[in-house]
């Protein structure tokens, strides 16, 4: 009788085991196991400072792991990894930032490791620009390799960051955030490159926050958590609570918190708002106490609107009244005077001051309240910045720690505690969660329900549909500079709305 073969199992592309990484006495992996297969597309899930990072640069040579660490690629022990090496393997990461180069032009961003290193020779143009449009093409993309990077829109510099990888003959690409600044359709088109290079046999290995497309895309998920491997999982019937539960330890409620505020007076009213080329006749009110949700897809003209009520956009037309008084901003110092913050989605940039610490972020817009005899008293901002820090359940170590030393969800929280400090009656959150890890995430919704219950008017900005649906009392649907439907979250499902939201 002759007995069937059994299919050997595939040689992982890249397998760690047993990693321990310290830095300065406080350890970010312990002992952690992670293998790759050829050609499947993975996920690496946990909250921010679960060690996803820290793996990676242990993998690509950047970090050196503790004595008994076991790495491989394709089955070959490595015994001192280091980034020439893990390139040599086909070990591959972009970046969140994507680290390009915009003044150099597409094909010089693609074939710039073949040009680096060894003696000085000159570049052959022709033969580099030849490649680049190969590589694109695999990835059915066309567009003028000559022309500058800064010319491209971020989809379709995500493209030739990809194009870079597999000039150096990836095994194995490592994307963090990929989608984290793309619409829908480029989401969705983003995907299906991945689903193609999988097929191809290079495998991806996914890091993501936006838990939907990490289960539509992977067959399998890595989660960390605190620096140690919870568990590999098979994403076939996982949902997104469950996933959540085992990165961050804990049960979320994913209950829609939509409410009926009858009799609460009007704090925001647009009436008739239009300005060129951003948006057109937006009307919408918002009252005491109300959480207002406002979606669609980037290029809405939502952050627009949004600055415009905020005093840094003028309309051409319209109305907007504060408390029924009508307002005539003319800079966003007027609208903070009137009552209005605005907390940005660019929280790194145009939202905190990363080199200043902690404290000096929280009372920067309220320097005035804090004088005695025209001088900053250290008494009244330790009090006002002690407040915040309870209130909001702040996370750090010293209040007179830069900011850049707190997690994204603190910065957020720290940010959102700027703008309290003032005394608000209508705070705008726009993409409040943008780099926020999941279980961060929650704590900055239950800061918004709290505000809210506190009679705060909140306009809450996101393209992610599950935020405002779960977390709005009303749904506003923006697209192409208007807002085209409104929605009652109690009266429709999540389905449905993403449904119309994405069509």
């Amino acid at each position: 009788m002759i007995m069937a073969m059994q299919p050997a199992e595939p040689v992982p592309v890249l397998s760690l085991d047993t990693v321990s990484v310290t830095f300065g006495g406080v350890r970010a992996l312990h002992n952690v196991s992670f293998e790759v297969l050829p050609g499947e597309v993975q996920c690496l899930a946990g909250e921010n400072g679960s060690g996803k990072s820290t793996l990676i640069k242990v993998i690509t040579g950047v970090y050196q792991p503790l004595a008994g660490a076991r790495i491989a690629y394709a089955g070959r022990p490595v015994e001192t990894v280091s980034p020439a090496a893990a390139r040599a393997a086909g070990i591959e990461v972009i970046w969140q930032d994507l680290a390009l180069f915009p003044e150099m032009t597409v094909a010089e961003n693609i074939g710039i490791r073949a040009v680096l290193g060894g003696l000085p020779r000159r570049v052959n143009h022709r033969a580099m620009r030849g490649a680049a449009q190969t590589l694109l093409a695999r990835l059915g993309a066309d567009f003028d390799v000559d022309a500058p990077l800064r010319s491209f829109a971020i989809a379709q510099r995500q493209l030739v960051a990809i194009a870079r990888a597999l000039a150096g003959d990836a095994k194995v690409i490592f994307m963090d955030e990929p989608t984290s600044s793309l619409t829908q359709s480029e989401t969705d088109r983003l995907l299906e490159i991945v689903r193609t290079l999988s097929a191809q046999g290079i495998a991806i290995v996914f890091v993501s926050h936006r838990l939907a497309e990490v289960l539509d895309i992977s067959s399998r998920v890595t989660v960390l958590r605190d620096g140690k491997l919870v568990g590999v999982y098979s994403t076939e019937g996982m949902t997104q609570s469950h996933l959540t539960e085992l990165m961050t330890g804990k049960t979320f409620d994913q209950s829609v918190r939509a409410r009926d505020l009858p009799g609460a007076p009007a704090v925001l009213e647009v009436a008739g708002l239009s300005r060129e080329d951003d948006y057109q006749d937006v009307s919408l009110t918002i009252r005491r106490g109300e959480t207002v949700g406002l979606t669609g897809l980037l290029g809405a003209g939502r952050t627009e609107l949004a600055l415009s009520i905020f005093g840094m956009l003028r309309p051409d037309r319209g109305t907007i009244k504060l408390d029924g008084a009508v307002l005539d901003l003319r800079s966003n110092r007027d609208a903070i005077r009137a009552g209005i913050g605005y907390l940005s989605e660019d929280r790194l940039s145009l939202g905190l001051i990363q080199p200043q610490s902690i404290a000096d972020n929280t009372v920067m817009p309220v320097l005035d309240r804090i004088l005695t005899r025209g001088l900053i008293s250290s008494r009244k901002k330790q009090l006002l910045v002690a407040r915040w820090i309870e209130e909001l359940a702040i996370k750090l170590g010293q209040p007179t720690d830069a900011i850049s030393t707190l997690s994204g969800g603190n910065q957020q929280r720290v940010a959102i505690a700027k703008w309290l400090a003032v005394g608000l009656k209508l705070i705008i959150l726009d993409s409040p969660t943008v780099g926020v890890d999941v279980g961060a995430r929650a704590g900055i919704f239950e800061i918004v329900e709290k505000l809210a219950a506190e009679g705060l008017a909140i306009l809450l900005i996101s393209d992610e549909v599950p935020e405002v649906y779960f977390n709005a009392d009303s749904v506003l649907h923006m697209a192409g500079g208007r807002i085209i439907a409104q929605y009652d979250p109690r009266t429709i499902s999540l389905h449905d709305l993403e449904a119309a939201v994405y069509a």
